[in-house]
């Protein structure tokens, strides 16, 4: 029987199991978590429901601190296997899927930015406490600023953009330091009475991320929790920058796991209730024998899986530049940050064309509000405008054409 996501929290249905011991257990592991989450994926979108329960069966599964040391009682795992993960449960619930997949990149920050003690103290504390976080992280805007006042920095600003607020426990704060050319990550409490986390975000898709505008009031940060600062000046390193290549990849990876959610949801609706047309001459007796219908099906499913494959091969390359920070190049670097636009290139396209494309084998019935279809195409738009995937082409095409590599950017 299918129970809702709170009713699954009140189970704790992982409690008393061991925790999976390899790769193929965590993958199965989030495709269970994403079964539960596709039960009341529909209501929980249209009624804009702060996704607290959402938060918690991830947590009470373990997927939490699926990257955390052993040591400290995480898993251990892979980049290549979170990213697999992050696409499990995106097929279940588009939302969900990226504050997860936000968290596995804001976890690792201290590890792409921070000095060596910085990186073991903040994440063995956030594996061994089970931290969700959230993120005031959006570098296009200067629009938080840290002031030097001697052992600490004030912040204050506003940001557009908050995700995971109130669903997490500690908060990245990004920001500009006065004076500096340079900005800085300080982590915070989420609830620290400095921040205020409006809600605002209202948006066509990925309606459940909590991604609404913060104002941050004077925020008090020691400048040794400034993640690479060492005596107020930041030490930077090639590893920094490949930051923003696995967040991309993990736009890449919740895009995938919304496109294959709408898929299978469409596949099901159409083995159940999809009439064959009884006017075209050549008539079946299923909806699933019309040639059409097999023929779209086969034509999405095709490029699905092209999609995947890529990913998959992104996600292995990443993972191989994850062993050695101190030796990454820049060249690596950037081989891989093309690898990972051709990904995300195909992620996008074949998510908003499965987007639209089911209804027109799943037929008028299936626009009907509680079935849900359109969600999938309106998670995709939503979150492929993050950043023009134009300029992910280009990136490809000066690869390519002249063996060029992109100069890392905050969005490259």
């Amino acid at each position: 029987m299918s129970i809702t996501t709170t009713e699954a929290v009140a189970a704790s249905p992982w409690a008393g199991s061991p925790a999976p011991s390899s790769p193929a257990g965590w993958i199965a592991r989030a495709e269970e978590v994403a079964a539960i989450l596709a039960v009341d994926a529909v209501e929980r979108d249209r009624a804009l429901r702060t996704p607290h329960d959402e938060v918690r069966l991830l947590k009470q599964a373990g997927l939490v601190t699926l990257l955390g040391p052993r040591a400290a009682g995480g898993a251990g795992q892979s980049w290549a296997t979170a990213y697999q993960v992050i696409r499990r449960v995106a097929e279940g619930d588009g939302s969900i899927g990226q504050l997860l997949g936000y968290h596995y990149l804001w976890s690792q920050l201290p590890a792409f930015f921070g000095t060596p003690d910085q990186a073991r103290d903040i994440i063995g504390e956030a594996t061994r406490e089970a931290w969700f976080f959230g993120g005031a992280v959006n570098p296009r805007d200067a629009d938080l600023v840290a002031v030097d006042q001697g052992d600490h920095l004030v912040v204050s600003g506003h940001k557009t953009f908050s995700t995971g607020s109130k669903v997490s426990d500690v908060t990245w704060l990004e920001a500009a330091v006065d004076g500096h050319e340079d900005h800085v990550f300080a982590l915070v409490a989420s609830d620290d009475p400095a921040i205020t986390f409006h809600d605002g975000w209202d948006a066509l898709g990925q309606r459940l991320t909590e991604s609404g505008s913060v104002t941050v009031q004077d925020a008090v940060v020691p400048w040794t929790a400034a993640l690479g600062w060492v005596d107020k000046a930041f030490r930077p390193h090639v590893y920094n920058t490949l930051c923003l290549v696995a967040i991309q990849l993990v736009f890449t990876s919740f895009y995938l796991g919304i496109a294959s959610g709408g898929l299978q949801t469409a596949l099901e609706y159409t083995r159940a209730r999809t009439r064959p047309w009884p006017y075209g001459g050549d008539d079946r007796e299923r909806g699933v024998d019309e040639p059409y219908v097999l023929d779209t099906y086969g034509d999405l499913q095709s490029k699905l899986w092209a999609a995947e494959a890529l990913a998959e091969r992104a996600g292995e390359a990443i993972t191989a530049l994850h062993l050695d920070p101190a030796a990454l190049t820049p060249r690596q670097r950037g081989e891989v940050a093309v690898l990972v636009a051709a990904a995300k290139q195909r992620a996008i396209d074949v998510g908003l064309e499965i987007g639209t494309r089911v209804f027109e084998v799943t037929g008028a019935r299936a626009t009907a509000s509680d079935v849900g279809l359109d969600r999938f195409w309106r998670n995709v738009r939503t979150h492929s405008l993050h950043d023009p995937v134009a300029y992910k082409r280009r990136e490809v095409g000066r690869f390519a054409l002249l063996d060029e590599v992109p100069e890392p950017t905050w969005y490259t």
